[in-house]
């Protein structure tokens, strides 16, 4: 099965940067036997894109996702995505366009990943934001997201950490000097901490 794969702003943004940039994913907020994806969700388990769409219409897209948290667990993980890594001469991956780091374990494994693959750019958003300010250390070519929702706002320096917060317009989100990042996924890694998306 194919570990990494690419959805329709995955393959636009590839487009207009010239990249090429795959993503991760697991199942939205929960799995099917009820296995916590996304431990800090809060607010945005009500408006979670991922839990819409595609995602819910279609049985097999779900079942896939569902292999996928299987694999994560198992010790064959990190091989197997350096495998994909190198197969699709990546760019970029996308860690979640669904779920969440669940554990630090986990989170651990990602780490690993990059520190394995130093020409590649990891980046994720992610509401898990305690594994990251309790102290861990990230290799270079791996950034994240904190995103706004989460059961620990509080732990967000918006002056400091690179952050996500979602806007109702377009306007709004430039008036409070955001970057708009909703249509091109590489927007969330520049040098403006402040990545805007506009509700959908």
């Amino acid at each position: 099965m194919n570990l990494l794969t690419q959805n329709a702003k995955m393959k636009k943004t590839s487009k207009e940067n010239n990249a090429k940039i795959f993503n991760f994913s697991i199942p939205a907020y929960k799995t099917k036997s009820g296995k916590i994806t996304c431990p800090f969700a809060k607010e945005c388990v009500k408006y979670c894109y991922a839990q819409k769409g595609n995602y819910t219409r279609f049985p097999k897209i779900q079942d896939l996702m569902e292999q996928k948290y299987k694999i994560s667990k198992t010790n064959t993980f990190i091989p197997l995505i350096n495998e994909e890594i190198k197969k699709k001469k990546a760019s970029h991956v996308r860690i979640h366009d669904s779920g969440d780091f669940y554990s630090i374990k986990y989170l651990q494994k990602w780490v690993d990943i990059a520190t394995q693959n130093t020409d590649v750019i990891f980046y994720a958003y992610t509401k898990s934001i305690k594994f990251f300010i309790d102290g861990l250390k990230l290799p270079k070519n791996m950034k994240v997201i904190f995103s706004e929702g989460s059961k620990t706002d509080n732990l967000i320096n918006v002056n400091k950490h690179r952050h996500a917060r979602i806007f109702k317009s377009k306007e709004l989100l430039k008036a409070a000097g955001y970057i708009d990042a909703s249509n091109n996924d590489l927007k969330a890694i520049t040098s403006n901490k402040k990545v805007g998306l506009v509700y959908h």
